[in-house]
């Protein structure tokens, strides 16, 4: 008869990934081993494009509520015309909005001038900007049918104005990917404020979701999901018993809700025996 005084072989790491959790573990080593050891068959690798490539990144700077055009590149001498007067009598039939909440004509309350040698209009609000107008590139023939803020969120960002389609960052990932494996390929810098539309601004549509759009927020915690919700180490889950989760059935939770409410321990006692 064996004396059973042996140590057992001690557990290799891939076999605890390859056992725990289903082995679920596994999975994640798998993609790790994949990503730096063969060939990468990521979504976000690298592809090669058409032409030779002339810029690293893109930037996009999407500012909610900044200045109208009118009041800093596109001069309208037709508003300063009709000044304080009914749109409808100046301009004829208006496209409806949402609230039909029409108002009166405002010129702009900033002065115009030309400058440089094209000549390009520029309000009093840019000064400085004014003197290196010429490195400048104005486009003024970009319009679009809608005039409500989240069809035209929509438009500009996706060149939709109908919801659902993939916007700009997650064409530019699934057309030329990432160089970066440590972020995501279309990362949205959240200032506090999503612009109406909501995330479908930075959605992929029916592109596969891994180019869609992941927010960042300013502060401690700038991506969501990834700290655990309990303020403890105590309080998480893990490593607990059945019962210590609330997961026993109730005669494991009476003593805890007796607990909570001593005032009620006999009438709950007496529901949970009865």
């Amino acid at each position: 008869m064996h004396c059973r005084r042996f140590l057992p072989r001690s557990v290799s790491r891939r076999e605890m990934l390859r056992t725990c959790a289903g082995g679920f573990g596994a999975l994640a080593i798998a993609a790790l081993m994949d990503d730096r050891s063969f060939a990468s068959t990521s979504p976000l690798a690298p592809k090669p494009p058409h032409f030779p490539p002339k810029a690293r990144n893109v930037i996009f700077l999407y500012m909610d509520g900044g200045p109208s055009q009118v009041d800093t590149f596109d001069y309208k001498p037709m508003l300063a015309k009709y000044d304080g007067q009914d749109p409808r009598q100046a301009m004829g039939q208006l496209e409806p909005t949402q609230f039909n909440s029409i108002g009166r004509v405002m010129k702009s309350p900033w002065n115009f001038g030309q400058y440089g040698e094209s000549g390009i209009w520029v309000s009093d609000l840019f000064p400085h900007v004014a003197k290196h107008v010429d490195d400048l590139c104005v486009i003024k023939s970009m319009v679009s049918p809608f005039p409500e803020h989240t069809a035209a969120n929509y438009f500009l960002h996706t060149g939709s104005g109908l919801q659902g389609r993939p916007s700009m960052g997650a064409w530019v990932g699934y057309g030329l990917g990432s160089e970066n494996q440590e972020l995501p390929g279309f990362i949205v810098l959240n200032g506090g404020l999503i612009p109406p539309g909501g995330l479908d601004n930075f959605n992929s549509g029916f592109l596969p979701a891994a180019y869609q759009g992941s927010i960042f927020k300013a502060g401690d915690h700038p991506v969501a999901n990834i700290r655990p919700a309990e303020p403890s180490t105590e309080r998480q889950p893990e490593g607990r018993a059945p019962e210590e989760r609330g997961f026993g059935g109730p005669t494991d939770r009476g003593p805890a809700r007796r607990s909570e409410s001593p005032g009620l321990a006999g009438d709950h006692v007496g529901r949970l025996d009865g």
